[in-house]
């Protein structure tokens, strides 16, 4: 069965992707390292989601002022470090897993890179 190409299907599959990766991922930091890095990569996942979520609704309503798009992404980006920051120097958690973490979007696009290029031969 091919997987539908359309916009909304794509970033609906990326989404259940980042999810399913997002929760093996905390599972496997959890009891392969500890607290420490089960929560860091939790909480890597969860700014890469909001990330996602962001970029999508940024795709979404692009067409009105282009200034207007960069600064409000430049003012989310700006907070996306501030908690990075806040993170790494008030709490004991895993640094390295916060930023695997973070990467779980990019996995997410490449999967969905790999199944969109297995499926165009078929």
């Amino acid at each position: 069965m091919r997987p539908e190409l359309s916009y909304e299907a794509v970033a609906a599959r990326i989404g259940r992707m980042l999810a399913a990766i997002a929760v093996a991922g905390t599972l496997a930091a959890f009891f392969t390292s500890g607290w420490k890095a089960g929560t860091g990569f939790l909480l890597g996942s969860a700014i890469s989601a909001v990330n996602f979520r962001w970029l999508r609704r940024l795709v979404e309503t692009l067409g009105g002022t282009l200034q207007r798009h960069t600064l409000v992404m430049a003012f989310r980006f700006l907070l996306l470090a501030g908690v990075l920051y806040v993170i790494v120097r008030f709490t004991p958690i895993s640094l390295p897993a916060v930023l695997a973490g973070v990467f779980v979007m990019t996995a997410a696009v490449i999967m969905e890179a790999v199944i969109e290029i297995v499926y165009a031969g078929k």
